[in-house]
């Protein structure tokens, strides 16, 4: 598996040619994991069953069922074997959910960690 690197600011690394991608390493798929996470049901325009269902995720009274989506949309994702542990805490203050997932890949294990 090759993906291309992200930034802090979530674009794509360039101009560090090889060193700009992940390949066949935990991180891969770690990214593959964020960036699944953060694309939203209906945004592809080549497939708009596809994507986290934001919408129905959070909201008043979906306390009980955003995990189960977040937790589907990882195990979903191409390299993952395993979700190992995860934890999930929404500020209803600021309205920011933050994810912490430790996934077993087909290359090791790797920690995602993701505010929405």
């Amino acid at each position: 598996m090759r993906y291309r690197k992200l930034d802090a600011d979530g674009d794509y690394v360039f101009g560090g040619q090889q060193a700009d991608f992940y390949k066949d390493s935990p991180e891969a798929v770690g990214q593959a994991v964020e960036t699944r996470l953060r694309l939203a049901r209906g945004e592809w325009f080549l497939d708009t069953t596809e994507g986290t269902p934001w919408d129905q995720v959070l909201g008043k009274y979906t306390a009980g069922t955003y995990d189960a989506a977040i937790r589907q949309r990882i195990l979903g994702t191409q390299g993952v074997r395993e979700l190992a542990a995860y934890s999930s805490t929404l500020n209803s203050e600021t309205r920011a959910l933050s994810v912490t997932a430790t996934i077993n890949t087909i290359y090791g294990t790797t920690t995602v960690q993701a505010t929405f």
